[in-house]
């Protein structure tokens, strides 16, 4: 990731520009002409406004959503863990190592970082913190939150609850 100094100051975002993320978010692989016909701009337009959007930071990337279950990955978990005041740095480094970490954040409250990891099964999850987040110099404790079951929302919003999606 690039240094915040490299980063151009945030752009304010017009309703195209919102219509466009939304429909990126729905579909990465959108085609710009299909984003150009949606948000009603010519295609030259939607190509420099998603080149615009990237180059200022606010997409970050395309990636597709991923049943982690189906991919062989059944078990996941949010781990919190409290570590030493100001390893931070080091500490997202090791974390960004580990096998099957899918989200890292830094937060406030009764611990200090709250991960998200994806494992092939809780053998594999017990290794994953007993082994290796445990053997972090800098991580005090930990405390392991099994996931049951996740629903990815919908970017456009809440779904409409008189509808039904089978």
């Amino acid at each position: 990731m690039a240094d915040a100094a490299e980063v151009p100051p945030a752009r304010p975002l017009d309703a195209i520009d919102r219509s466009i993320l939304r429909m990126l978010q729905i579909d990465g692989r959108a085609s710009i002409r299909s984003v150009a016909e949606a948000v009603h701009v010519s295609r030259a337009n939607a190509y420099a406004r998603i080149n615009r959007l990237i180059d200022d930071g606010v997409i970050r990337g395309f990636s597709a959503r991923v049943n982690h279950e189906r991919a062989g990955q059944g078990a996941s978990a949010y781990i919190t863990l409290k570590i030493v005041q100001n390893s931070w740095r080091t500490v997202r480094r090791q974390l960004q190592e580990l096998p099957g970490a899918a989200h890292i954040a830094l937060v406030s409250g009764d611990f200090d970082v709250l991960l998200l990891v994806h494992s092939q099964d809780n053998r594999a999850l017990r290794e994953l913190v007993l082994t290796k987040l445990q053997s972090i110099p800098e991580v005090l404790s930990t405390r392991t939150l099994l996931v049951f079951e996740e629903t990815d929302l919908d970017p456009t919003g809440p779904a409409d609850p008189t509808s039904r999606t089978s």
